[in-house]
């Protein structure tokens, strides 16, 4: 639960940082907030939070 919470802030964070310099318009980030939810309830989000887990470990792994 951890992990996806701190992927929830840094996502956010993005978006914010996007929306304040990138220009980012309010209904981009609707849309972009809309389509997140529909994909979380289709079959293949079993698999995003796969690969989200997987690059998660991946880059806990890395050692400098």
């Amino acid at each position: 639960m951890i992990l996806s919470m701190s992927g929830v802030v840094l996502l956010g964070v993005v978006v914010f940082l996007f929306f304040r310099k990138d220009g980012l318009k309010a209904s981009h980030c609707l849309v972009s907030t809309l389509f997140g939810f529909y994909l979380a309830s289709t079959a293949i989000a079993p698999s995003i939070k796969a690969g989200g887990e997987s690059l998660a470990s991946l880059l806990g792994g890395i050692k400098f």
